[in-house]
């Protein structure tokens, strides 16, 4: 078995957005929740110190913590697992972002552990990306079947009870853990 938890059903992905409040959102998250590290285009000796105190903090509350990357990076960063479409290490949870039925099927030749289907909704990452709506975000779902189903994409806690609970897992999103500041 490659995870040490049930799957979590609630996971924040990490976004500069966030700015000096990452932390903060990640203690924020009930415990055992799930965290998908990115931050892309930091410096990577900054990106490996944000993600070690990420880290801790997911070990103290008991987060699930993945790797936006390779699955050898994940494994020599020691995340629990890695977020890529590519195949890699049968030994690390691996998921995989899914926005159609064809990226679905490579999802599924790659033995991914879950799939993150997105956008579901409109989302500010994304503000030009046509959003799946939930008809066809059902769709792509009920054909996961093997593979978990973490929903993306303009979700909140409101929005998340309008998911049909047979066909997800969970659900993932950056803004509904982010704290909006009035200026």
């Amino acid at each position: 078995m490659r995870r040490r938890q049930p799957l979590p059903t609630l996971w924040l992905m990490t976004d500069p957005r966030f700015g000096d409040g990452l932390l903060d959102a990640i203690r924020r998250l009930p415990l055992r929740s799930g965290v998908i590290f990115r931050h892309y285009n930091m410096d990577p000796s900054e990106r490996h110190v944000l993600f070690r105190k990420v880290a801790h903090i997911c070990r103290q509350r008991g987060h699930m913590l993945l790797l936006a990357g390779d699955a050898r990076s994940a494994s020599k960063w020691r995340a629990d697992g890695f977020h890529q479409r590519s195949a890699g290490s049968r030994s690390l949870f691996h998921t995989a972002p899914v926005h159609n039925r064809r990226e679905l099927a490579e999802a599924r030749r790659t033995g991914v552990d879950a799939v993150l289907i997105s956008p579901l909704f409109r989302t500010a990452s994304h503000p030009d990306a046509p959003a799946l709506g939930l008809m066809a975000f059902n769709r792509i779902a009920q054909q996961a079947r093997g593979m978990a189903v973490i929903a993306l994409g303009g979700i909140s806690k409101g929005k998340a009870k309008m998911l049909y609970p047979k066909l997800i897992d969970g659900w993932a999103a950056i803004d509904a853990f982010r704290i909006k500041r009035e200026n």
